[in-house]
């Protein structure tokens, strides 16, 4: 996985590096390291120095795919060799490590460079070395390492100031002298036996998280927006409802211009009451005069007029990161869109769109050819992206792809592959997917990481399991609410 300079200064929140001195019989250090990651570190480590290589390397594999799996970075520890033999995210190494190396030229320009510092002559240096960030320790002492030097709080103030990149603070941090941090300006803590010797490693990593947020004040701003233009649906499980939902909880704030209401269930769509083209224009009037989205995700459109005016109030106001769910077929099987809309979407839509997230029906009729293949699938996303100048997501599914998705952008194909849930409730997926995109790319993020985070989200979602109505019900939107208000 590739991390832009933004997601590695905010991974560096809560850096676990492990340990396996503390397992007790019957545990695995995957196992341990799945229950943090769960629980909300946002950076793994792996620092196995008593591990021969093999060993070594196919225990860091096992992390490898565990990190892929929660999108956190993953570095090996000193090791170059073994991080590009696994393909790691990335490699973290010591002062004594870099003499007479160019780091960066060996391990390639995006992988990520750790290098730990001590003083402000030597994270200079690391800066100029090419890190991505420098740990710096050992801030309490640290059994860990023998002969560690403890940095006070204005020592490390002094490192923050003279680099640009993040900083993370190591050694001895634990739940009782975290705040003692308070003023440094590190960029987040990094923590082991705190995690590792505890007797609940989730626990403790849910309190060090929640900490380490107090720790860390990031310069306020305003919140990024996102408008979704869509139907209602009054069971909640789609459209608006879903849209909203999806937004909130990918951390944007959510608008809505509703372009039909139906009544509708998880059985089935029994009426479509469809927006007025003049009444559509004036939502996003109101809309882009004053709030001003940061990305427009764009669902039902039950015909060619209401297309036709939001293309050109898109054109208008030269709205950016669009996203087109060419919502035509409900999942129980109403239609949802005229057959002539579908040609002026295609001609006044998919050209404004910086991504279109098909699933297989939608393809077809999209490339107006069958899709029965892998390949097949791929031919059909070149077809689009080609023939309309935007980026195209064919969602996998319908006998052909299960979880997998297809991403081609720019000419450059990228599978992301998914996990099949058993999970008969699949209302609204396509909606929840584009939403959380549209979010994620609102917040800066690269097309591909907000698929990625998109296709997280979607699986939480499926995962919690909800079983409401008597057809294909809906997910859980706020699954990551964990009974706070229980």
């Amino acid at each position: 996985m590739n991390f832009s300079k933004e997601e590695i200064r905010h991974s560096m929140l809560l850096y676990a590096i492990t340990d396996r001195t503390w397992l007790k019989e019957g545990e695995t250090l995957t196992s341990i390291c799945e229950d943090v990651l769960k629980h909300g570190a946002t950076f793994l480590q792996i620092r196995e120095k008593d591990l021969e290589p093999s060993a070594f390397q196919k225990e860091a594999l096992e992390l490898k795919a565990l990190c892929a799996k929660y999108q956190v970075p993953f570095v090996v520890n000193d090791s170059v060799e073994i991080a590009l033999a696994i393909d790691a995210d990335g490699v973290h190494v010591g002062q004594g490590d870099i003499q007479g190396k160019n780091l960066r030229a060996l391990i390639g320009k995006d992988k990520i460079l750790g290098i730990s510092a001590a003083t402000v002559a030597e994270a200079v240096a690391a800066q100029a070395a090419g890190a991505d960030y420098i740990g710096v320790g050992a801030v309490f002492g640290t059994s860990t390492k023998k002969n560690a030097r403890n940095l006070s709080v204005e020592k490390l103030r002094e490192i923050c100031a003279a680099v640009t990149i993040p900083v993370v603070a190591i050694g001895g941090i634990h739940a009782l002298n975290l705040r003692k941090l308070s003023g440094s300006q590190v960029d987040g803590v990094a923590v082991i036996s705190a995690i590792f010797s505890s007797d609940n490693p989730g626990k403790a990593t849910s309190d060090l998280l929640s900490l380490a947020r107090q720790l860390v004040q990031p310069t306020p701003r305003l919140m990024r927006t996102a408008l979704s233009i869509a139907g209602s649906d009054c069971s909640g499980g789609a459209g608006i409802q879903a849209d909203l939902k999806t937004m909130t909880m990918n951390g944007v704030y959510a608008m809505s211009a509703i372009t039909a209401l139906t009544a509708q269930n998880t059985t089935k769509v029994e009426k479509i009451v469809e927006t007025s083209p003049d009444f559509l224009k004036s939502q996003l009037d109101m809309i882009f005069t004053d709030i001003f989205p940061d990305a427009v995700k764009i669902g039902m459109l039950p015909n060619a007029r209401l297309i036709e005016v939001l293309a050109e109030r898109l054109r208008f106001y030269q709205a950016k990161h669009i996203v087109l769910d060419p919502v035509m077929v409900a999942t129980s099987g109403s239609i949802l869109m005229e057959t002539s809309a579908v040609l002026t979407l295609k001609k006044e839509l998919l050209p404004l769109a910086e991504l279109v997230t098909p699933n297989i029906p939608e393809a077809e009729i999209l490339s107006e050819r069958k899709i029965t293949t892998p390949e097949e699938i791929e031919a059909a996303a070149e077809f689009i992206g080609k023939t309309y100048h935007c980026a195209v997501l064919i969602k996998g599914g319908h006998s052909v792809n299960t979880a997998n998705d297809l991403l081609w952008a720019d000419g450059q194909m990228e599978w992301f592959y998914g996990r099949c849930i058993p999970n008969p409730n699949t209302h609204g997926t396509g909606c929840t997917l584009s939403s959380a995109i549209a979010a994620n790319l609102a917040k800066g993020y690269s097309l591909s990481t907000s698929v990625q985070r998109a296709k997280k989200y979607l699986s939480g979602a499926l995962s919690a399991m909800l079983d409401l109505g008597a057809g294909s019900g809906p997910m859980n939107h706020a699954f990551c609410l964990t009974g706070e208000f229980s």
